[in-house]
């Protein structure tokens, strides 16, 4: 193994020599592009209850951002709310700067009244993602939107261009105030069923796609909700799966596609019927009762009213294991390029050593009279001080690295900060090991990682015989059966302080998260590549907390 790492760090430095000689020089010139984003509430009905909303420059949902591979994107954002607030970036990966993630482990909230500007590129990624608030459950009034990533000119796309792109932004919606969802479960309670099923913020019958008889359109597809799985299907239409979070897939048709909470994708869809008729497009709830749907419409030419016939079946609601097979179909396409000149598949990383074994067990505990979850018996706290000015500013009583252990140890659930130090460059085999009834997701801010396998059970070293060790999707965020587990291998090409946590909104705030401190090694260490460190700590970064008096 230690000639095929020699020949993957080998390897590495060519590929980056090659991108510096095809593009490195023309860096400088990379576009920046500029938005002022005003952060306020308005009033809205999306299921005829009215509701005070987080609109972004007045829109619900909010601005669609669209960049090209290695803009430099400066969002200056105005807080008019009542509350701290963030913006996070789904699936987004700052290269080597945590600084703009926009979560509380690493950025001090925007306060009511003042603005900050956000400034990252969209350095070597393509591909469908969005963004959304990350404090106080701020998420269940709106504040989100969609994120398309394209490809640079001289990076072909690997399918014909679509007459037309759509953001298909579908999601749980709770007629309740944020704010009193929160209470409910700060005092112990758990969400209740949601109200229903928006797709881009109206109730049903309200969204409309006009289709052209023979054109092709590509849907940039994300499940904006706080905890539903959502399918979603078109009457009369296939599906043709072509993208997943900046990965290109293999192409393959779907009648229809289950989208967890996190989650994005691009389908290609056909307009195979005549002028004059509309038809259904449905996203409906999974595995909760009773089942939500969510109804936009697709219009051809001289169609009037509503579509005629039932609406296109689904699986049914409570099977898990059409999900699980459907997960396992999609895979990655090894041929064609994304972000970069050389294909996908010149990463093999079945021939990388695994440097580290670790496995996250969620579970669900009684901590202090109240209802939390846990990973590996710890519920997550935040400190007084975000851990990345912690660690920045040298604060050490703030935060302990390593402390969480790498797999479930059998200790009392309590409250803990938990941080991984984890070595740059280092390739790592995740396990998440799900032992509650109830489907779990997962994402890693700053990285895509390979989804190698999934089953039903507990998880032991037997199962890595199952294991996808060759063309298995690229991506950021990843369910979790119930008692069932899903395991994935990533390479840590990212310094920084990244967030890992469930997506599930309720999970989330009580305490199913953590953090990975990827810190670089010395340049004298023999099985590396020198590398630039981290970017700069930005000018204009607030400070709070114990950080608020350093300069």
């Amino acid at each position: 193994m230690e000639a095929v790492n020699h020949f993957r760090h080998t390897a590495y430095a060519c590929i980056q020599l090659q991108l510096f000689l095809l593009i490195g020089f023309a860096s400088a010139g990379n576009p920046h592009l500029h938005y002022d984003w005003l952060v306020s509430h308005a009033h809205r009905a999306p299921l005829g209850i009215v509701k005070q909303v987080i609109v972004i420059n007045g829109q619900f949902p909010g601005p669609t951002l669209i960049a090209t591979t290695n803009d430099i994107l400066n969002i200056n954002v105005r807080n008019d709310l009542t509350e701290p607030f963030l913006l996070t970036w789904n699936g987004v990966q700052q290269r080597r700067n945590s600084w703009q993630d926009g979560v509380q482990g690493t950025n001090c909230p925007i306060p009511p009244g003042k603005n900050w500007t956000y400034s990252f590129q969209m350095k070597d990624q393509i591909g469908s993602f969005f963004y959304f608030p990350s404090l106080l459950l701020q998420k269940a009034s709106g504040g989100f939107g969609a994120v398309r990533i394209n490809n640079r000119i001289i990076i072909p796309v690997p399918f014909p261009s679509p007459f037309q792109e759509f953001d298909v932004l579908i999601g749980d919606w709770f007629n309740a105030d944020h704010r009193d969802l929160r209470s409910l479960l700060d005092h112990g309670n758990s969400l209740p069923i949601p109200d229903g099923i928006l797709i881009n913020g109206v109730r049903p019958y309200q969204a409309t796609f006009g289709f052209q008889p023979g054109a092709t359109y590509r849907l940039r597809i994300s499940n904006v909700g706080l905890k539903t799985s959502v399918n979603l299907r078109i009457q009369d239409h296939l599906m043709l799966l072509v993208e997943t979070e900046g990965s290109y897939t293999l192409k393959q048709y779907y009648e229809s596609l289950d989208i967890h909470v996190g989650q994005s994708y691009s389908v290609l869809v056909t307009a195979n019927q005549t002028a004059g008729s509309s038809y259904y497009m449905v996203a409906t709830s999974r595995f909760i009762i009773p089942e939500l749907a969510g109804i936009a419409v697709i219009q051809y030419p001289g169609s009037q009213g509503h579509p005629i016939g039932p609406f296109p079946p689904g699986p049914r609601p409570f099977d898990f294991r059409y999900s699980m097979e459907q997960a396992r179909s999609i895979r990655w396409d090894l041929k064609v390029g994304a972000a970069r000149p050389n294909p996908q598949g010149s990463f093999h990383y079945g021939l990388i050593n695994v440097s580290q074994n670790i496995i996250l067990e969620n579970d669900m505990a009684i901590i202090g009279n109240h209802q939390r979850y846990t990973v590996n018996g710890i519920s997550f706290v935040q400190p007084d001080t975000p851990l990345k000015l912690a660690d920045y500013f040298q604060l050490n009583d703030v935060f302990k690295g390593d402390s969480i252990p790498n797999a479930p140890d059998g200790r009392y659930p309590a409250l803990g900060t938990s941080v991984f130090d984890l070595k740059y460059r280092d390739f790592i085999h995740i396990v998440f090991q799900n032992s509650l009834p109830t489907l779990q997701t997962w994402h890693i801010d700053g990285y895509n990682f390979f989804v190698v396998g999934m089953d039903e059970g507990k998880w032991d070293s037997s199962r890595r015989s199952t294991y996808n060790m060759i063309d298995a999707i690229s991506r950021s965020t990843i369910q979790v059966y119930p008692n069932s587990w899903t395991a994935i291998m990533v390479e840590l090409d990212n310094q920084g302080m990244w967030n890992v946590r469930s997506q599930e909104a309720e999970k989330w705030y009580l305490g199913q998260e953590l953090y990975i401190r990827v810190k670089g090694v010395g340049q004298d260490d023999p099985s590396t590549i020198p590398t630039q460190d981290e970017v700069p700590i930005p000018a204009n970064v607030i400070r709070c907390g114990r950080a608020g008096s350093f300069t």
